[in-house]
């Protein structure tokens, strides 16, 4: 039997594997990043710079902090003092400096914002620190009943088209499921000129306190369940759009990352699942795929790309509103007894 092929690419890149570490704070720490790449990781992407800390310079500063309110519910608890703004900065560039010096693998940048602003002068600092990519982790919401959706999308596509144009590095995008018509943003967002499309932002929604009336913000990690949303768009989008397709969350187990290659996705990424199991749980999903393809007789990862998406399978109806109706007439509740 042949030797397996595990190799993959994202985003241009040549990679070992499909498994990539998204965004989290473990990779705040270099010692964290080494540990993923001994542990099989294949890429990694950095913890995100909040946009709010991008806007010392600009004069729309206190409007644009009002605004994330609205739109980085998860940031709120962690927010620097304005004065600390610029060093959060550099602090980043620093260590991605330091962690391109300290791994082999390729690591990509990630800002999270949601107005060009900084971000177009921000990634050309992420290029010239030596990052492989960057990934626009896009989280955005619309509380103005008077801004229509395509409004929103533009304004979207319209920051992806100036970071396109400020930066050599490819590019990738982390969309959020809030939107009308997702296939549409994706064809528009691939004319942009993005290398991929990450689906899908986690929407952290916050919790009431009734005790205390207040509004809290409430972190839960992912499970796998969440995985059905991300499979049944990435199997739409595959073959549709130029650019790689990526899968986060709910990726936690080996299953999870060959149903997401099935779909169409180039890499599964995952963060909860480490969280839970710690670094190490890369080493069990890496030694499970491959089990899994040696029984299964699969030569690489690549043969299975795609095997699922919409275009591939031979009724396409699950993907579409017949499975909606399928679905529900397949759970009928008994007819009561009559006495």
């Amino acid at each position: 039997m042949e030797a397996l092929d595990l190799t993959t690419e994202y985003l241009g890149i040549p990679l070992k594997n499909p498994l990539v570490v998204s965004s989290n704070p473990l990779s705040e720490a270099t010692l964290n990043v080494r540990r993923m790449e001994d542990f099989g990781a294949s890429a990694v992407v950095l913890g995100s710079l909040f946009e709010e800390q991008l806007n010392l310079e600009s004069n729309a500063l206190d409007r644009d902090l009002s605004r994330g309110t609205d739109s980085f519910p998860e940031s709120l608890s962690y927010l620097p003092d304005f004065d600390d703004y610029r060093a959060d900065q550099d602090h980043y560039l620093e260590h991605l400096v330091q962690v391109k010096h300290s791994v082999s693998i390729p690591i990509i940048a990630s800002i999270n914002g949601a107005t060009p602003g900084g971000w177009v002068r921000f990634a050309r600092d992420v290029e010239a620190a030596g990052a492989d990519a960057l990934e626009l982790n896009t989280y955005s919401l619309a509380t103005d009943p008077l801004i229509p959706g395509s409004e929103v999308e533009q304004q979207l596509v319209e920051l992806v088209r100036q970071v396109r144009h400020s930066i050599r590095i490819p590019l990738a995008v982390k969309l959020s499921p809030q939107f009308t018509s997702i296939p549409n943003l994706a064809v528009q967002l691939d004319a942009a000129g993005i290398n991929g499309l990450v689906v899908f932002n986690r929407f952290y929604q916050p919790d009431f306190d009734i005790e205390n009336l207040t509004v809290t913000p409430h972190l839960s990690l992912s499970r796998s369940d969440e995985l059905l949303l991300r499979l049944h768009w990435v199997a739409i989008l595959y073959g549709r759009i130029r650019a790689d397709l990526a899968i986060t969350g709910g990726v936690h187990y080996a299953k999870d990352v060959l149903k997401g290659i099935m779909a169409g996705a180039s890499v599964t990424m995952l963060t909860s699942a480490l969280l839970i199991h710690g670094i190490e749980h890369l080493n069990t999903i890496h030694a499970d795929l491959i089990r899994w393809m040696v029984e299964h007789e699969y030569q690489s990862i690549r043969q299975m790309r795609g095997s699922l998406s919409r275009i591939a399978v031979p009724d396409p109806s699950p993907f579409e509103r017949g499975n909606y109706i399928k679905t529900l007439s397949s759970y009928t509740l008994r007819r009561p007894a009559f006495r």
